[in-house]
């Protein structure tokens, strides 16, 4: 399935707020169903994502209800935080 990018013509500063949500898979290899806006945690731990540029990102230590504002293509299996929704 091709990667969903509902966002692409608007600037990277753009403050809508999210219309939509799905729960997060974890996958080296499996790109998520839609570019994120946002990602929700709701287990604390390390998140490791791969961005729109194709960068690896690693956040530490991330805390339970944060709202990360990352376009994040695909969350690694590395990644040990829980209960994570893509917010869109």
């Amino acid at each position: 399935m091709a990667l969903i990018d509902k966002f692409s013509q608007f600037p990277p500063a753009f403050t809508m707020q999210p219309g939509d949500g799905f729960a997060i898979t974890k996958s080296d290899t499996v790109d998520l169903d839609q570019t994120t806006r946002y990602i929700y945690v709701g287990g604390a731990g390390n998140i490791s994502v791969i961005t729109i540029s194709g960068a690896t990102v690693v956040f530490t230590a991330v805390p339970v209800g944060t709202i990360l504002p990352i376009r994040a293509t695909r969350v690694l299996a590395a990644t040990s935080a829980s209960a994570l929704v893509g917010l869109v």
